[in-house]
């Protein structure tokens, strides 16, 4: 049997022993939780915050997240692919998400803000209107991505093949062009 709960916090809890039981979390706050190898399958947040929170390896097969915040919180190697896509809205401000995968997702006007996305999988992702301040992008594929509107003018480390994604009126800083020329082998002076 699944549970509701609503308007709960849950603090320094380590999920990593017993796991968060099935259900549908709405309103909830999950601070400095650890969820780490854990399984958060079928499991739907709506309108929740995770801060401080350590997600990683954490499997999402079918997970919801419906308007989900998450803040400070350390996220390696997850596979964001296999979330449920229906209503999937996330922000991201000051997380680690490393080896992570958006494989194929729609992040429509998603925040994405101090983060750092080594080597993060964007294939085929539609980023359209999403917004990446001072996000460090080192070693990050983008192939077949649409980031067409998309505001990297303050994000670091990106490459991004124009002949491989749609970055129509995206819009970048001139020290980030490099990131936008890289497969042509040239060197750019300031």
């Amino acid at each position: 049997m699944s549970e509701y709960l609503a308007d709960q916090t849950f603090e320094k809890a380590d999920f990593t022993l017993n796991t968060l039981n099935k259900g549908e979390y709405e309103n909830c706050k999950f601070i400095y939780c650890d969820f780490s190898n854990s399984d958060l399958s079928g499991i739907r947040f709506l309108d929740c915050e995770f801060i401080s929170c350590n997600l990683s390896l954490v499997t999402l097969t079918k997970t919801s997240f419906n308007d989900v915040n998450f803040k400070d919180c350390k996220m390696l190697g997850l596979r964001f692919e296999n979330c449920n896509e229906f209503g999937l809205t996330l922000s991201f401000d000051s997380c680690k998400l490393d080896h992570s995968s958006f494989y194929k997702l729609k992040l429509k006007k998603t925040i994405f803000k101090n983060n750092q996305l080594h080597e993060v999988d964007f294939t085929e992702c539609d980023l359209s209107s999403s917004t990446f301040d001072y996000c460090d992008f080192l070693n990050a594929t983008f192939d077949r991505t649409n980031l067409e509107k998309a505001d990297f003018r303050t994000a670091t480390h990106y490459r991004i093949d124009p002949d491989k994604n749609s970055i129509r009126k995206a819009k970048f800083s001139q020290p980030g062009l490099a990131g936008l020329l890289a497969k042509y082998d040239i060197l750019i002076s300031q």
